[in-house]
């Protein structure tokens, strides 16, 4: 009997009991609710080559609200008057995830916001050195001035107002605290982000920045990482281990660069590693997802990708296969099913006899011992 436990979910998934030792949750201060804000129409367009146009960005829009995000991050209306378009009906459309879209510290910016009638806005601002020295070449007064007078125009609109210092990982800490201190100070804004710009800090890192903002501000916290070192998953996760309440992300992890913490892997992590009920997500849309924005984005998604790539759920090694092809869990953490996919066997150097039984089966073949012997030959050759 499959024990009923939030790491053993039969036809679900079997992760590490470790995940919820008290030796190891003791150490989290884990929010009631984790918010999904995709910014797949927004961050994940700014991968180099991608454009969505509007009928594509109302076709994700649509399934980012089945699959069940909170937020959709649509676009920056600045950009241009198809992406405003596009915004306007996306708002439109009656979706139960919130509309937002992305402004600068500029009253048009915002003004173009409420006209496209979103729910809220995500308000950039400067913050990390490399940004504030060479590209924007703004004081942290400026900054301060900028955002408060901002917010404070964007709060008298009704609109949801996140602060956005981006590139707050690369940050002088005392600009940080003095920023983030005197911002709230003069205005309110709804929630404050941590934004790892460019992918460069570790966990344990990401976990102080929460918690110093955390001691300057109550409000909410909300976590945007990016990929270029590989730590974008972990350090959203560190994030939300902490108190961060909005974890931003993109599907199949697409996004500038080396792109954003992937949609599909936090909504699962989130449920299997950390226990969340994540009930507003379906989980087995998650493959259909990442197939549509594939296709329109014509960014193939990579063969090894988590959960989505061609081999997560594939296996070649004849070694076990009887048992896989019966209990999957044994070979993977999470059952394929899970996340809208399926177990498939593929033949090569390493397949073994019960490869050759299964692959016959699903042509509706059979074989004697002595033939299955012979095609195993063959296929370990050709492979």
């Amino acid at each position: 009997m499959i024990k009923n436990t939030l790491w053993n979910q039969e036809n679900g998934w079997w992760t590490s009991e470790i995940n919820f030792l008290p030796e190891i949750k003791q150490n989290f201060s884990l929010p009631k609710r984790v918010i999904i804000h995709d910014a797949t129409l927004r961050d994940g367009e700014q991968t180099p080559g991608v454009v969505f146009r509007k009928e594509e960005k109302i076709r994700i829009a649509r399934e980012l609200d089945l699959v069940g995000v909170d937020r959709i991050e649509a676009g920056m209306p600045a950009v241009s008057e198809e992406d405003e378009s596009a915004v306007k009906e996306i708002a439109k459309m009656n979706l139960r995830a919130k509309i937002m879209v992305l402004c600068r510290t500029l009253v048009a910016d915002i003004d173009k916001a409420v006209d496209c009638g979103v729910w809220g806005i995500v308000m950039e601002a400067p913050c990390g050195e490399p940004r504030l020295k060479y590209q924007i070449k703004w004081t942290p007064e400026e900054v301060i001035k900028k955002s408060v007078d901002c917010i404070n125009y964007a709060k008298n609109k009704g609109l949801f107002v996140s602060f956005f210092p981006y590139d707050t990982t690369r940050a002088e800490l005392s600009v940080l605290r003095k920023i983030i201190t005197e911002v709230t100070a003069r205005s309110q804004p709804d929630s404050i982000a941590i934004v790892d710009t460019n992918g460069c800090c570790l966990p344990e890192g990401i976990k102080f920045l929460i918690r110093e903002v955390r001691q300057l501000t109550h409000l909410p916290l909300e976590i945007h990482t990016h990929n270029d070192l590989g730590l974008g998953i972990a350090n959203t996760l560190a994030a939300v281990e902490v108190g961060a309440e909005v974890a931003h992300v993109c599907v199949n992890g697409i996004g500038e660069r080396c792109g954003n913490a992937a949609l599909e892997e936090i909504t699962v992590c989130l449920k299997t590693l950390l226990g969340y009920p994540m009930e507003q997500i379906d989980f087995k849309r998650l493959y259909e997802l990442s197939q549509l924005v594939s296709n329109i984005a014509k960014m193939e998604v990579g063969r090894n990708k988590a959960l989505v790539g061609k081999l997560a759920f594939t296996r070649e090694s004849g070694l076990g296969m009887e048992v896989f092809i019966k209990e999957p869990r044994v070979a993977f953490a999470i059952h394929p099913e899970f996340v809208g996919r399926k177990f498939e066997v593929v033949l090569g150097k390493k397949s073994g006899r019960q490869s050759i039984k299964v692959k016959l089966a699903e042509i509706g073949a059979t074989a004697t011992d002595e033939n299955i012997d012979k095609i195993l030959e063959e296929v370990k050759g050709i492979g």
